[in-house]
């Protein structure tokens, strides 16, 4: 039996939504995955200087990716970043992982409009040695290669959710509900969240 293919998802999670759970989906489907697993960033290195005003706390994140993945035996959730606190580079992660589950191939997931900028990744040189990257395609994303790294690229339908238009649109109270989970909406509205 060769290794287990695990597909990687990072990413704040600040609510997790249907575009999430659909780019893990296609992913899994697309590079025949045995699991994905969500991985949410304690302190993303582009978020650390605005993370205390916009990143809600780790155990509420962590709820709401449960909840939104406990229907879909494929997903599991990976609190190796949120457990490591500080900053979270995925160079160090992978490491981490690798080390953890020798039994095991990741495959980290990523939108086509971050491939360009895989060369500015902390240790990115050594990254790709070390992990496999899987990128959506994206129309008027111009992708340049990368030199000694092979990309493996899916498709997905285009959808236009963010975490911080999901926030902007609660508190604004515009309609936000039918962009995540019923149960993520509930804890949400429960808690009190983004008011």
């Amino acid at each position: 039996m060769g290794l287990k293919r695990i597909g990687l998802l990072g990413g704040a999670f600040d609510p997790p939504h249907l575009g999430h759970l659909i780019l893990a989906s296609e992913a899994y489907a697309a590079a025949k995955l045995d699991e994905v697993w969500f991985l949410p960033s304690y302190i993303p290195p582009h978020m650390e200087r605005k993370h205390a005003a916009t990143v809600s706390d780790a155990e509420k994140r962590i709820a709401m990716l449960r909840l939104a993945i406990a229907d879909n035996p494929n997903f599991d959730l990976c609190t190796v970043e949120m457990d490591r606190k500080g900053k979270s580079y995925t160079y160090d992660t992978i490491k981490h992982l690798n080390a953890a589950y020798p039994d095991a191939q990741f495959y980290f997931i990523i939108g086509a409009d971050m491939v360009n900028d895989l060369p500015n990744w902390y240790r990115f040189a050594e990254l790709k040695q070390q992990v496999k990257f899987l990128a959506t395609t994206r129309a008027g994303v111009n992708i340049h290669p990368i030199e000694g790294m092979a990309i493996d690229y899916f498709d997905m339908p285009m959808i236009e959710i963010s975490s911080t238009d999901i926030r902007s649109r609660y508190r604004s109270e515009k309609p936000w509900q039918y962009f995540l989970p019923k149960q993520v909406k509930t804890y949400i509205e429960e808690n009190g969240l983004y008011d």
